[in-house]
């Protein structure tokens, strides 16, 4: 029978190691990798428009790194249960730094593409985070913890998108565009070098929360762990949530620099200004509100509210009728989702046994990477049908959504 939560396993290792001190600096590396994946992001448009690629090209760059995390990151998360999370992350983080070099230097838009698809697959690690974190944190306290990994997540892409704003300028200095491709060479290589510092800090400072499995434990596929997640009660809506949420964020977020290029002429410095807002809401959000509101009503209703908020900003944000508006309007989208995130860690983490965290944490991140692709190609097409269809295609989706959030709060209390 599923329960919520389960007694911790001989596996995860109560030392004294594994403290609070260990979480802070695992969270500074976690800013630090952000402040560079940040970097990236508000310029993708951009870089790729001057690779010569067409608006569905644009969308296609954003889900090959999508589609990598998709077929990775149950791997690694499955991977860390066996063999600790410290060398997960520490590879990862260093493959993610390759890829950024290369990506500086790729030729044209079917490299960039292959760079991007290898990105994802080489860096998902997202679901070995949260699993050290569930390693060494009670359950009660679960959905706080998520929420500061969350927040420093959220800092990191406040620095990260300013900086992708602002660094392109550099190039002026050097007599180029601040649109050319030496524009977007520098930032990109400030990323190569954070991500390095960031692989440096997990080698030097964060301990292992994990004992390695025995060499003859069996090994579980991923459809196993789908099979198991569909047949729970709880999991199986969490990962519905996941998959439809996540899809309209993410559509909204491939398109944003078009739209705001379309309706307000603006570039990769509005852009990356604007994401930096998002990023210190989101920062508020997930450090210091949603683990008291979770605390206090529970992850499933904390979950529905976040998911509610979300469908009514991405109806609203085509009518601003400023560019004053865009800040607010999008960060009423990244507040909600603040919400989102903790919680559905959270109740992921009470419903799984401790020796398989990892995995169902990389499916659930499998689940978002499979919707990351979704999103953003479904709103390429619709962007030149209607600037404001990705918008409006993603206030639909989050309806069942919140319907799925609605079942699972009942779920929660019969199994409780």
């Amino acid at each position: 029978m599923s329960t919520l939560s389960t007694p911790d396993t001989p596996t995860t290792l109560k030392t004294p190691d594994a403290s609070p001190r260990a979480l802070y600096v695992l969270l500074l590396v976690v800013f630090i990798n952000l402040v560079g994946f940040g970097l990236v992001i508000p310029l993708l448009p951009f870089y790729a428009k001057s690779l010569n690629a067409s608006p569905w090209q644009v969308t296609a760059l954003f889900s090959a790194y999508s589609l990598g995390q998709f077929l990775a990151e149950p791997f690694w998360g499955r991977l860390s249960d066996r063999i600790g999370r410290r060398p997960v992350l520490i590879v990862t983080i260093l493959a993610n730094t390759l890829s950024y070099v290369a990506l500086a230097f790729a030729p044209n838009i079917a490299w960039a593409f292959a760079i991007r698809l290898f990105s994802g697959c080489a860096t998902g690690n997202i679901s070995t985070i949260q699993g050290y974190m569930a390693d060494v944190t009670p359950p009660e306290k679960r959905a706080g913890r998520m929420g500061l990994l969350g927040a420093a997540f959220g800092m990191g892409f406040v620095v990260g998108p300013t900086l992708g704003g602002l660094l392109p300028g550099v190039a002026k200095f050097f007599g180029h565009s601040d649109t050319g491709r030496l524009a977007f060479q520098i930032p990109l290589l400030t990323a190569a070098v954070l991500a390095a510092i960031a692989s440096l800090g997990v080698f030097l400072f964060v301990v292992e929360s994990r004992a390695p499995s025995h060499k003859d434990a069996p090994v579980t596929r991923r459809r196993d762990h789908l099979a198991a997640a569909a047949a729970h009660p709880v999991l199986s809506r969490v990962l519905l949530v996941t998959l439809i949420s996540t899809a309209a964020f993410a559509g909204m977020e491939a398109i944003f620099g078009l739209w705001t290029q379309a309706r307000f002429d603006w570039g990769p410095r509005q852009v990356g200004l604007c994401f930096a807002v998002i990023g210190i809401i989101a920062s508020v959000g997930q450090g210091l509100i949603t683990g008291r509101l979770a605390r206090r009503f529970g992850e499933a209703k904390v979950l529905t509210a976040g998911l509610t908020i979300i469908a009514f900003s991405l109806a609203l944000t085509p009518f601003v009728p400023t560019s004053a508006f865009v800040p607010v309007a999008v960060g009423c989208t990244a507040f909600g989702q603040s919400l989102v995130f903790p919680c559905i860690a959270a109740l992921i983490s009470r419903a799984t046994p401790p020796d398989k965290q990892g995995a169902m944490l990389g499916l659930n991140m499998a689940a978002g990477s499979l919707a990351r692709m979704g999103g953003p190609m479904l709103a390429g097409p619709l962007f030149g049908l209607a600037i404001g269809g990705p918008y409006w295609l993603g206030a639909v989706l989050m309806l069942p959504a919140v319907a799925f959030a609605l079942t699972i709060e009942s779920r929660v209390k019969a199994a409780a």
